[in-house]
């Protein structure tokens, strides 16, 4: 029922600044999957911050935190507008039940405990990993940063931990590359115990991945992680209340400063020895008409006893309510295949006949109604404040000076790589210089003498005399990247990336091809669409990467002396002209596709640690 003074409107409709409710969110598809797990369901509050320089995409906040959708993407979500209209949800909270089968793990108790980390984009997952194992792995504050799995190996309190960091995702279901990896890893790998780490500042959105954790039948640790900002904020959180309802111990920690990571390992300890009374197998009830559908698929899938080693048959359930295609088509092989898909055929259109809504959507908004309910019943937060930071993202993201302020960062980040650069390298000159003259005098002259002086020395000299412009450039894109400015940029720049036929996050991979192409193209797996990983590792090769930035050094230092930093910024430029060129012609001949959602997280800005930056810088640097 609408209430007076009250209108249905979309929600590209909304002025910056407004608020509405979400009524329906319509579309099918990769949309629908995507907008409604970042927390876009019915009965949410939406607030819409700003537009982007261009006036597309738009900056919405929800649930805490901030996403942009491009405007036609807004424009199908369907919102209630008016001075009356206030936050409703109506998804029961129906709380847990438990079962009496134990949390699948390793059976054999040794003293190497195999860990796997999962977590959303920005939740500081690869820090801790970074700061436990003392591993030199990449950190950046913006999506997408840990594209494969990497492991580390540690002892501790006389067991040996084996470390595994996988992609940084929101979901586990079928949405990207990254999102299978970390449901096959779980499955297949079978690690004694997930972390899911979670930032305390965005608790509802990150805890919709720990639903799907629950599901898993898996044991789990929560290492809630930038604690000190939950803290700073005044907000009231009984962490420990919300572990022993979800069967799940919460552990804080603060993984930039190192805090609470001894007490996590001491945790991980005690969950693998079953010691800890607090971890248990727990269902999240979804509403008698969803469990009753859930049992009639999981009766089905039991009379194949085979599966049941593998997999936990609710989790199946719930995957095949969601109309998950990698589930179904992994049951292929069943015996009774036919009689399974039968079943859940009819399971969903009762359930879309009840709920008027797609079973994937059923699905979701049960899992944030159940969140909603257990943060009522844990989590207090203090009235909101309008505060610096949001000033901040007012400057650097307004529709006047937002494209001038990211042109001056690019034209600082190069006039710094000679101004500054300058005086390493004639250090460095003059210590090759200094070196070679030294052999010179203790060598006779012949083949050995030259090989040494004119070969190796004058060979080596000649290209580390260029490191630091290459450091230097590489320190100002991690600055970028771990301060969330970069996820600002790709918001600012969708609209032009669009019109080439990329998605705004191409935008990171080709920023990244500065540094080096080969990151570049291998970061190109963040994103979602097929296409535009092609077409983005098609044209980062024309992005200008550390490997010219000598001969452009050496040729500019020539023949431009007075301008160097203005022609090395021409050249760069150059070749993002001829990327564009060569992304139009590709778009029109070989890429012409349907577009793919935009729905990309903005971070909140923090300000970036010394030793971030610098294993960001080294690990750029190792591919010179």
């Amino acid at each position: 029922m609408i209430e007076v003074g009250t209108e249905i409107r979309h929600l590209s409709d909304l002025k910056s600044g407004e608020s509405a409710i979400i009524t329906q969110v319509l579309g099918r598809g990769a949309f629908r999957k995507r907008i409604t797990e970042m927390g876009f369901i019915k009965g949410k509050k939406v607030k819409v911050i700003k537009n982007a320089p261009l006036n597309d995409p738009i900056e919405y906040e929800i649930m805490g935190y901030n996403v942009s959708l491009r405007r036609s993407e807004a424009d199908m979500i369907q919102v209630l507008t008016g001075s009356d209209c206030v936050q409703f949800s109506d998804t029961a909270y129906n709380g847990t039940s438990e079962e009496d089968c134990p949390v699948v793990s390793s059976t054999k108790k040794d003293r190497i405990i195999r860990i796997a980390l999962v977590g959303n984009p920005n939740c500081g997952k690869t820090t801790l990993f970074n700061y436990a194992s003392g591993s030199h792995e990449r950190v950046g504050n913006y999506s997408g940063v840990t594209v494969d799995a990497k492991e580390a190996v540690l002892k501790k309190d006389g067991y040996q931990f084996i470390i595994v960091d996988l992609p940084g995702t929101y979901s586990i279901t079928e949405y990207s590359p990254e999102e299978l990896y970390v449901r096959h890893h779980i499955i297949e790998k079978k690690p004694d115990i997930v972390v899911n780490v979670i930032d305390s500042s965005n608790l509802e959105r990150n805890l919709y991945l720990t639903t799907q954790l629950i599901d898993m039948n898996v044991k789990v640790v929560i290492a809630l992680n930038m604690y000190d900002e939950l803290k700073n904020k005044g907000v009231e959180f009984d962490y420990g209340f919300l572990g022993k309802m979800i069967g799940i111990p919460v552990v804080p920690t603060v993984a930039s400063k190192g805090q609470g990571i001894d007490e996590l390992f001491s945790k991980l300890i005690e969950v693998y020895e079953n010691r800890d009374p607090h971890v248990r197998h727990v269902h999240i009830n979804y509403g008698k008409i969803i469990e009753s559908g859930i049992m009639e698929i999981q009766t089905e899938l039991r009379k194949a006893p085979e599966i049941m080693i593998q997999y936990s048959t609710r989790y199946l359930a719930i995957k095949l309510i969601e109309g998950d295609k990698t589930t179904l088509e992994g049951l292929g092989s069943l015996p009774n295949f036919l009689p399974l898909q039968t079943t859940v055929r009819a399971v969903v259109q009762r359930l879309e006949k009840e709920y008027a809504e797609n079973s994937e959507t059923i699905i979701t908004d049960a899992k944030y109604g159940f969140i909603e309910g257990a943060l009522k019943e844990t989590y207090k937060e203090p009235a909101p404040a309008h505060g610096k930071v949001r000033t901040l993202d007012d400057l650097f993201t307004h529709r006047i000076w937002g494209f001038p302020i990211f042109i001056f960062f690019m034209w600082l980040m190069f006039q710094a790589t000679f101004a500054i650069g300058q005086y390493p390298m004639n250090w460095i000159e003059s210590g090759v210089s200094t070196l070679g003259s030294l052999i010179s005098r203790s060598l006779n002259e012949g083949p050995l003498r030259d090989l040494l002086v004119d070969g190796i020395i004058a060979g080596v000299g000649g290209v580390i005399v260029f490191l630091p412009n290459i450091l230097i450039l590489f320190f100002f894109i991690s600055l970028m990247e771990d301060s969330g400015y970069m996820a600002r940029a790709a918001f600012i720049m969708d609209k032009l990336m669009h019109k080439i036929g990329l998605h705004g996050k191409s935008f990171i991979p080709l920023i990244m091809g500065f540094g080096c192409n080969v990151p570049a193209i291998m970061a190109t797996r963040t994103l979602e669409n097929r296409t535009d990983r092609l077409l983005t590792m098609i044209i980062t090769p024309f992005m200008s990467c550390s490997a010219r930035l000598p001969v452009y050094v050496l040729l500019i230092s020539a023949f431009f002396p007075n301008h160097r930093g203005l022609v090395l910024f021409s050249l760069y430029l150059t070749g993002i002209l001829l990327a564009v060129a060569v992304a139009l012609v590709m778009k029109k001949i070989a890429f012409s596709k349907k577009e793919v959602p935009f729905v990309m997280e903005l971070p909140p800005y923090r300000i970036p640690t010394l030793k971030n930056t610098g294993l960001h810088m080294w690990h750029k640097a190792q591919h010179i």
